[in-house]
């Protein structure tokens, strides 16, 4: 058995017996899910990027995510990087974050990675730096028993040239996450992976079968100026028809509601109808982007609405 094997099993035997022998087990996307009543064709998550104020000012510690997400009644996690940089390489710090998941009930689903380097470069050098900083969050990811991490192309300057970067750093990551058991999986996330059509040929090139999309319903903007304002964006009900055949997850954006709860710029059942139709049946995550809203209350709304959108569905 080699160390990461073993690592990673000693996690789920704490697991198990925390929830006294009814196993953590991680999602099986494309299993048939409901939440017991028998009216959503999903389970719903929490992206820990909808408390990122709260973690950001100090005003929450990572390891109080499980417990955030259980208050707000979701049964899975998606953690990012991010709140983990300086902590991720400390002895059993990996081991505490499955604790935490065993104790509060809820599902370890995937790690979202961010600034670990540009993936699309052209330069190959800085390419193989950014494969080999990504490998220590695929051993994160796979003792903790998630199914996937999410992973940036950036760095690209030439749309033909950075799909030729792209699938040469996702085949190596893939390669390298299989014996993991871990899906390399890559969001609509700015640039060029934010063109539904370019990224969907991303995909189709890529030959190892542990890949896929996190398509996210408002990440569509191709390129901002230096003011965060959009200059450029991709039509997101078309990406989204694009990136949702190769999905192994869903991130339910959101940035404020009107007064009947609906999101004010997301058609959500129009979204939701097509994650239903391309025959999806996974976790769809909750990620909270609003600054209007108390990060508590964008959470609870978002939910809400994916429960009365999913339910009519």
């Amino acid at each position: 058995m080699n160390r990461r094997n073993f690592i990673r099993q000693s996690v789920q035997a704490t697991a198990i017996l925390s929830l006294g022998g009814a196993a953590l087990s991680s999602c099986t996307p494309k299993a048939a899910m409901t939440d017991g009543s028998g009216e959503l064709f999903f389970k719903i998550s929490l992206a820990q990027w909808s408390y990122h104020r709260a973690l950001q000012a100090g005003e929450m510690d990572a390891l109080e995510f499980a417990a955030a997400a259980r208050r707000h009644e979701c049964e899975g996690l998606e953690y990012v990087s991010n709140f983990y940089r300086k902590t991720i390489g400390q002895k059993g710090y990996v081991q505490q974050m499955g604790q935490r998941a065993a104790d509060e009930g809820v599902q370890n689903l995937l790690i979202m990675i961010g600034g670990e380097g540009p993936l699309a470069s052209p330069d190959s050098k800085k390419r193989m730096e950014s494969i080999d900083k990504h490998k220590k969050w695929i051993d994160a990811a796979h003792t903790l028993g998630c199914h996937s991490v999410r992973v940036d192309l950036r760095g690209g300057e030439h749309k033909a040239e950075a799909a030729e970067a792209s699938v040469e750093s996702l085949t190596r990551l893939a390669e390298y996450a299989s014996d993991a058991n871990v899906n390399i999986l890559v969001e609509n996330h700015g640039g060029f992976s934010s063109d539904g059509a370019w990224l969907a040929g991303v995909m189709k090139r890529v030959k190892p079968k542990n890949h896929g999309t996190l398509p996210d319903f408002g990440n569509f903007c191709i390129e901002k100026d230096k003011q965060r304002n959009c200059l450029e964006e991709y039509d997101r009900y078309q990406g989204m028809k694009e990136l949702l055949p190769y999905a192994i997850g869903v991130s339910a954006k959101s940035y404020d509601f009107d007064e009947q709860g609906n999101e004010t710029t997301l058609d959500y059942p129009r979204i939701l109808r097509m994650v239903k139709e391309v025959g999806y049946r996974g976790f769809i995550g909750i990620e909270y982007e609003g600054r209007r809203l108390p990060e508590p209350e964008g959470i609870r709304l978002t939910r809400q609405l994916l429960l009365k959108a999913g339910s009519a569905l």
